[in-house]
């Protein structure tokens, strides 16, 4: 059962307590490591400063491809470090060594990327962490953490088995890099693979034209990756950034992959499998601990890969927290929020964390529940000791007079799919390509206009949704495809109207299959592989399960919930099928949303 909890007190009264014993040094040290096929991998090494001599210190390891460090122009104030900073300069005062990796194929490492989280970087994370420990500043324990790309490449050193890594914390990063980001629902998110493209372009390649709408890399005073400290005449950056110019382009490696696990036309080897984490999950070692972190705005999926990730390492130590952020914490999303900037530490949890692990403090963290959760609009954290945190469902029936309520209904009702549906810039997918996004969802008023809708009865209990909210639609099409985006909306008692989370499937792979031992998830599964697509039958009802994004969210009393279908998504994803979209028709009495719930009500 979940439970009320003071979970942010005691995350900042561990911070406040905790030593800082050290300093950040002025500058790292860094130098190339060379691999075991010649290619040099940069490295930047934080030590704590005023540290004994000869002192000793668990490592925490930064893979980065959004550059270790920047040159900076001659007298700029500007942060070097912009991807990694926080890390750098919280944690290196608090004792630990910190190793910032750029990542081969960029910043100043040599080599090329032959495609997204190439399993080669995964080989170099062995060969850096036997570095890291055989230096004078190791004590031999090694951690690894970070943000989005960064965490993942914490899961794919942890799956190697290396004996140094004791724990890792994965933030805002995926399980399933198909299904969590790049094709959710099987749909392809176009807006994120060009986005992201472009920051690539002026990373990789250092084409500095392109850095300009992205915040965190837009300072004309950035001058390209920093180079090492041997590297004195900056020749060595040079010859590595000519080499990143055949890096591959992600517009044409993801088109590549609309099959999930389905191998590239030239390398069956090569697949979404191979860029995810779960097919190396096998690997990981029963001892190391996890710290899953994401949040409810978190990308396309970013959530559903920190509720897998926990899920699927049941026999490891492990805690999952879920809060009210965007991508990598940075916004505070919920509509009624003190501040835009995120009042909890997330660093402090992640301190503590490594503290139990690494340093074998005892912080009390191994007596709490596994899983903390934030519920927006009630503005709380609660606990459980797993997810989904409660067992209470709810089924709510669409009726043919756009009401939502327990009574099944009768009949068929029919929408005209439109074009024209959208849900906006200020949204889950921009921050995930690197845009600054600030006030999530502001203008979902009126969006569901153009959608198909139905409103429950004003509610008189304050309600709260927690997991993952399921659509079960029975309906036929006139197309032999269909994009279907459902949403779950809060209509205030003055009829302002807050997006609350969404569900995508593309119909064409509305099989469900049992979940596999590597993604042990409790809410509809799909494979998305090529055999189990199948066209719809024109004028054939079927009946397909979309999942929602998981939330955790309370309905004020006198709000009503609002369930919108529509045919997709302008603004982000992929048009499907290519010509008019479906009319859907739909079998009301055939149809259900089953809501997951705290505790048991009547709505």
């Amino acid at each position: 059962m979940p439970f009320s909890s003071d979970f942010h007190n005691r995350i900042d009264t561990y911070e406040t307590r905790r030593a800082v014993s050290y300093q950040l040094p002025d500058t790292p040290t860094s130098c190339y490591v060379t691999m075991r096929d010649g290619c040099k991998i940069a490295v930047d090494v934080y030590v704590p400063d005023g540290a004994p001599l000869g002192a000793k210190f668990p490592t925490l390891l930064l893979f980065t491809p959004y550059f270790r460090r920047f040159k900076l122009k001659a007298g700029s104030t500007e942060i070097p470090n912009p991807n990694t900073v926080k890390f750098s300069d919280y944690f290196v005062p608090r004792g630990y060594c910190v190793v910032v990796i750029d990542v081969r194929g960029t910043g100043a490492s040599f080599g090329t990327r032959d495609g997204f989280r190439s399993p080669l970087e995964r080989q170099d994370s062995v060969e850096i962490t036997d570095w890291v420990i055989a230096q004078s500043w190791s004590n031999g324990v090694v951690g690894a953490t970070g943000i989005s790309y960064l965490g993942a490449a914490s899961d794919f050193l942890a799956s190697t088995g290396h004996p140094a890594v004791k724990a890792i914390a994965p933030l805002f990063s995926v399980w399933d890099t198909y299904a969590d980001n790049y094709f959710p629902g099987g749909m392809q998110c176009i807006s994120l693979t060009h986005i992201y493209d472009d920051l690539m372009k002026g990373l990789d390649q250092d084409k500095r034209e392109y850095l300009k709408n992205y915040k965190y890399y837009a300072s004309p005073d950035f001058e390209g990756p920093m180079p090492v400290d041997e590297d004195t005449d900056a020749s060595l950056v040079a010859e590595a950034v000519a080499e990143h110019q055949s890096n591959f382009r992600q517009t044409d490696f993801m088109a590549d992959l609309s099959y999930r696990e389905e191998g590239l036309p030239y390398d069956p080897d090569y697949s979404s499998a191979t860029i995810s984490p779960y097919s190396y999950s096998k690997g990981v070692r029963e001892d190391v601990a996890i710290l899953s972190v994401s949040g409810w705005m978190d990308g396309a999926g970013y959530a559903n890969g920190a509720i897998a990730r926990f899920l699927t390492l049941d026999k490891n130590p492990r805690h999952l927290i879920l809060g009210p952020w965007d991508h990598g914490a940075r916004i505070d999303v919920s509509p009624w929020r003190k501040d835009e900037t995120p009042s909890f530490s997330v660093l402090g949890c992640v301190l503590r964390f490594f503290d139990t692990y690494l340093m074998d403090t005892d912080t009390g963290l191994k007596d709490e529940p596994a899983v903390a959760y934030y519920k927006i609009h009630e503005e709380a954290w609660a606990e459980a000791e797993s997810w989904p945190p409660q067992d209470h469902t709810l089924k709510l029936h669409p009726n043919d007079n756009a009401q939502l309520s327990q009574v099944q209904a009768k009949g068929i009702l029919s929408y005209q799919a439109t074009p024209e549906t959208g849900t906006g810039f200020e949204t889950r997918y921009e921050r995930i390509s690197g845009l600054d996004s600030r006030n999530y969802y502001f203008d979902w008023q009126g969006r569901s206009d153009l959608m198909l809708s139905w409103d429950s009865a004003p509610l008189v209990d304050d309600t709260v949704l927690a997991g993952h909210a399921i659509l079960n639609l029975t309906a036929s099409f006139d197309t032999l495809d269909a994009g279907l985006f459902v949403y779950l909306s809060e209509v205030e008692a003055d009829g302002s109207e807050r997006y609350i989370t969404e569900g995508i499937l593309r119909a064409l792979f509305r099989s469900e299959a049992v979940t596999p031992d590597t993604i042990k998830i409790n809410w509809p599964y799909r494979t998305y592989h090529r055999d189990s697509a199948k066209p719809l039958i024109i004028g054939k009802e079927q009946t397909i399960r979309i999942p929602f994004l998981p939330t955790a969210w309370t309905l004020s009393k006198g709000s009503r919930l609002r369930l919108s279908v529509a045919g997709g998504d302008k603004d982000h994803f992929k048009k499907v099928p290519h010509g008019k979209l479906p009319e859907i028709t739909v079998n009301l009495a055939q149809t259900h949303l089953v809501l997951p719930l705290q505790e048991s009500v009547e709505i």
